[in-house]
């Protein structure tokens, strides 16, 4: 299961990339949860200078814009770190 974290406080490209996101986890058929966090010093914590962020498994994979529905499901069809071949857990 992807546990994806949409990091911003709440503007209207935070709810574009939510949505988006949305769209391409459930046109892939993933198992995932979603996590809106709007606290600064949590947003902080991830390194993020500009929101919106888009966080998967814990690793930001894009910041400070809205990609699109495709460029979302591309990257959610990475492998997560910890199952890489030759990761360590």
């Amino acid at each position: 299961m992807k546990h994806i974290q949409i990091l911003g406080a709440g503007c209207p490209k935070c709810t574009q990339l939510a949505e988006n996101t949305t769209a391409a986890a459930q046109h892939l058929g993933i198992e995932y949860t979603i996590e809106k966090v709007t606290e600064i010093d949590r947003i902080i914590e991830f390194g993020v200078m500009m929101t919106p962020a888009l966080v998967v498994d814990g690793k930001v994979v894009a910041s400070g814009g809205v990609p699109s529905v495709d460029e979302i499901a591309e990257l959610l069809s990475a492998p997560s770190p910890s199952t890489e071949k030759g990761s360590r857990p």
